[in-house]
């Protein structure tokens, strides 16, 4: 037996996005936004109102970064989706975090967040949907594997569960991808 609820946008997992921008002045704002995707190979998608301060910034300076919210973070991550950089302008120093401007992008790169897409506006379709091309990915080393790259377990990045308003942190890996499926076709 199944249950129906209608239109939701329960998508599973939903990422926690730390979208980051410089205003006309130079100051930093960071905020929280559940809904971003990949768009394209090389672009994401953020849904952000018009009236946010973030999607002034980014129309304005044509750039942003894009970083994940970690178990460690996650009080100053709410704490930016919360509250307005409209309201309050000091937002970021306010969650405890530091920054330093991207070299690729007009944009401020969180330090505590150990992933940064760092992203060039392409476009704002209707009021809504940003769409940034990804310029470069910067990784703190502290979250990089034997392997060199980054480790998903280091990072502790969480998802946002739109049916209860709760942040979970990500779980144990279960299957190597382009692998498992492989099993069916013996």
């Amino acid at each position: 037996m199944r249950k129906d609820f209608g239109v939701k946008t329960w998508l599973y997992p939903q990422p926690v996005l730390i979208v980051g921008s410089y205003d006309e002045n130079g100051v930093a704002n960071a905020m929280n936004a559940a809904w971003g995707a990949i768009y394209d190979s090389d672009q994401v998608i953020l849904c952000l109102d018009k009236s946010h301060k973030t999607t002034s910034n980014i129309a304005e300076t044509k750039a942003f970064t894009l970083s994940f919210a970690t178990v460690e973070t996650v009080r100053a991550a709410d704490y930016v989706g919360i509250f307005s950089g409209n309201d309050i302008p000091e937002k970021i120093s306010k969650a405890g975090w530091t920054i330093r401007k991207s070299d690729r992008v007009n944009a401020p790169i969180i330090n505590e967040l150990p992933v940064v897409m760092e992203c060039t506006l392409l476009r704002i379709d209707g009021e809504e949907h940003v769409i940034g091309r990804i310029v470069n990915v910067s990784v703190d080393e502290s979250v990089l594997g034997a392997d060199g790259k980054p480790d998903y377990a280091l990072i502790r990045p969480i998802t946002y569960d739109p049916v209860h308003h709760d942040y979970i942190a990500l779980g144990e890996r279960i299957a190597k991808a382009f692998s498992e499926g492989k099993k069916l076709n013996n």
